[in-house]
Parts: structure tokens; C-alpha cells; sequence
């Protein structure tokens, strides 16, 4: 193992404890946002280590669900912070975090992969099953709350939230053993003879456990150095005039970047399949373990809770499911696919900024 690969996650978790021990000032804001980077990148490194040595759709899965269970952590702990002013964040970052995903995500590594090599597949069974289980979750969690009677405002009723948490864990449950049992093979990317990663030697099982538990500690640093950076952050967005919903949008930006990046990597490396996989994985996830943690903590302590999405903000839902139908009905794609789902990913940012 590379000295950085241990050194840059023990650096970046210090300067956490540090940030939280003596505060933000100018100079610790900047180191912790170096740290953050150096963070994202070796979550990634160590991420592959682990993804190599158990294989896929495992290892995009380990670093799915961490990332997702880190970042609902993140959600509670400004919902504790702010109260009644944060109810619509679990909205806002949901939101956000599938926007990010199907647009942002798989069209960098769309447009990239097609820049590289021209045409790229991947198996559709798995993305569609992923995409079918994403819409309706969308749709039970940010869009049936805007036309309930129940209650009014964009929001659920207790059955209902009870119902719409059960069934997305349900259903997240159930993707996943679709992904790593039932059906396996179609989330397993076909053998390509020119990438010398399919016949590198394994790590061990003493060099891969060490990678996952320096994982773990890259992804809380990660997610604590954006929580550290969190008032900064705000205090800038207030300071441009930016609705409140922006405040999700660079939570999910900086919990999703380990993803982004992993799944970038194997994009330029002609490995579009384990991109799908953490992208599609992803999506599921952030709605399927999110949704019902923050549903039992509402009701545990009384938070209210704004789900449904804005008039714009469904549209632009409903328009990225249907685009992302057509980029994953075929197992294939190109560049003009990419740059369709980026022009998507910047409406949805210019949108969120200029309402």
C-alpha cells in the first residue's frame, strides 16, 4: 500500500478534529477543503482495493452504502441543528442527489467514455431494474406529497410516511439481492482481455480489510469536513442570494463526490458497467436507507417534514426519467447521450439558482 493511501485519510480525519476542537477560521476553512479532496480521492483508492478483491457488483456496493448511510447521518445532524428551518433539506438533498446522479454522473462518464472510445455497453437488465425501483421511490417520496389531502403543503401523514419509508427499504432490499444474488451477472461487466486491471493480482485479504476500515475513515472524513465546511458554505449561498434549496444541492455535491469520481474512473477506463452500477446503486440507495431513517427520527423527535417538490423541480424529475429510459433502454451508448444528460445536470443547477 502507498504512504498516501494511509497518510492522506489519518491527515484529513486530524484536521476534522481539529476544525471541530478549534474552530473555522480562514486558514483551517482552506486546509479542510484540501483535506476534503485529498479525502474524496483516497475513499476512491481504497474503494477499488476492496472492489478488486471481492469482485463486482460488491464493491460498488460497499461504496454505495456507506456513502449513503453517511450521508443520512449528515441530514439528521442539521436537522437536529436548525429545527423547523430544515424541513425540506431531506427533500432538498434526495432531490439533489438523484439530479446529481442520473444527470450529472452518468452524463460526465457518458460523455467521457464516448470521447475515449467512441461506443461503450453495459448490461440494461441490471440499469433498468435499478432505474424502475429509482422512479417509483422518486415518486412515493418527492411527488405523491404534493397531491395528497391528508395534509396539506407537500407533506405526509404519519401512515403515510410509515408507508412510503417501508416500501422504499423494501424495495432497496430487494435490489440488492437482485444485484448480488438472485442476478448477479447482470450487474458484472464483461471481461475485456485490453484492461490490465481483470488480470491483476488481488490484494490480500489482510491488504483489503485494511482498505475498507481506511474507507470508512476517508468517507467520515469526507462527510465531517462538509459539515464542518457546512456554515461557510451557507453563509456563501446567502451571500449570492440563493434560495435555501441550494443548501442540499452542495450537501449532495460533497457527499457524492468519492462516487463521482470512482465511477469516472472506470468510465475512462472502458468499464461503463461499473459506473451504472454506482450510479443506478447509488440512487437507489440515497431514497431506500435515507427515507426511512429520516421518517423514524420525525417521528421520534417531531420534526416536520417537507417532501414534495416544487412545480419545476417535478417537471425537471419527470424529464430526467425519461431520458434516462431512453440512455438505458439499449445497453449502449455515445457521447451525444452525455452531453443530453449534462445540459439536463446544468438546467437543473442554473434552475436552482435562478427559480
Amino acid at each position: 500500500m502507498p504512504a498516501w493511501a494511509w497518510l492522506v485519510p489519518a491527515l484529513s480525519f486530524a484536521l476534522l478534529l481539529g476544525a471541530m476542537i478549534a474552530g473555522v477560521g480562514t486558514l483551517l476553512a482552506v486546509l479542510c477543503g484540501v483535506g476534503l479532496v485529498g479525502a474524496v480521492i483516497a475513499a476512491v483508492h481504497h474503494a477499488e482495493v476492496v472492489a478488486h478483491r471481492v469482485g463486482e457488483p460488491f464493491g460498488t456496493l460497499v461504496l454505495a452504502v456507506a456513502v449513503t448511510v453517511i450521508e443520512a447521518s449528515l441530514i439528521l445532524s442539521m436537522m437536529f441543528a436548525g429545527g423547523d428551518d430544515m424541513a425540506a433539506l431531506p427533500r432538498d438533498t434526495i432531490y439533489a442527489a438523484v439530479m446529481i446522479i442520473c444527470n450529472g454522473v452518468v452524463g460526465i462518464c457518458i460523455l467521457v467514455g464516448g470521447l475515449a472510445h467512441r461506443e461503450q455497453s453495459f448490461r440494461v437488465e441490471g440499469a433498468g431494474a435499478g432505474l424502475a425501483a429509482l422512479i417509483v421511490m422518486s415518486a412515493l417520496t418527492l411527488v405523491l406529497p404534493v397531491f395528497t389531502t391528508s395534509t396539506p403543503g407537500g407533506t405526509y401523514s404519519g401512515p403515510q410516511l410509515a408507508f412510503v419509508a417501508v416500501t422504499s427499504a423494501a424495495l432497496w432490499a430487494i435490489f440488492v439481492f437482485i444485484q448480488t444474488v438472485r442476478h448477479r451477472d447482470y450487474f458484472i461487466p464483461a471481461r475485456n482481455a485490453a484492461n490490465p486491471e481483470v488480470h491483476a493480482e488481488p490484494p490480500t485479504g489482510g491488504e483489503a480489510w485494511t482498505s475498507f476500515g481506511l474507507l470508512l475513515v476517508s468517507l467520515v472524513a469526507v462527510v465531517g469536513l462538509a459539515k464542518v465546511l457546512s456554515p461557510t458554505i451557507e453563509h456563501a449561498i446567502a451571500m449570492a442570494g440563493a434560495p435555501k434549496a441550494v443548501v442540499g444541492i452542495a450537501i449532495a455535491l460533497l457527499v457524492l463526490l468519492p462516487e463521482t469520481w470512482a465511477a469516472l474512473r472506470a468510465a475512462r477506463a472502458n468499464r461503463l458497467q461499473t459506473s451504472m452500477n454506482l450510479a443506478v446503486g447509488s440512487a437507489v440507495a440515497s431514497i431506500g436507507l435515507t427515507i426511512p431513517v429520516v421518517v423514524l427520527a420525525a417521528n421520534a423527535f417531531t420534526f416536520p417534514l417537507v417532501l414534495g417538490l416544487e412545480p419545476k423541480d417535478l417537471v425537471m424529475l419527470a424529464i430526467t426519467f425519461l431520458v434516462s429510459a431512453v440512455t438505458l433502454g439499449t445497453g449502449r451508448t455515445h457521447m451525444m447521450q452525455g452531453a443530453v444528460h449534462l445540459v439536463l445536470f446544468a438546467a437543473f443547477v442554473f434552475l436552482a439558482f435562478v427559480p
